[in-house]
């Protein structure tokens, strides 16, 4: 998943995206999480991921 948020984007957000994505890589990697496998965890960190980027995107207009 990627989100480009162009030059104007904060480091704030440019952390949360690595840590997203280091959070993503040692899931799948190390823990076998996978999305739709009724998890509870991965499903909800998915979702307050999607949540954090539509409110950035809403921000940002």
């Amino acid at each position: 998943m990627a989100l480009s948020l162009g030059r104007n984007s904060s480091p704030l957000v440019t952390a949360i995206g690595a840590a997203v994505a280091l959070v993503a890589i040692v899931g799948t990697q190390v823990l076998g999480w996978e999305w739709g496998s009724g998890q509870l965890v991965p499903t909800i960190i998915g979702v307050v991921v999607a949540v954090i980027a539509v409110f950035v995107m809403l921000t940002r207009r």
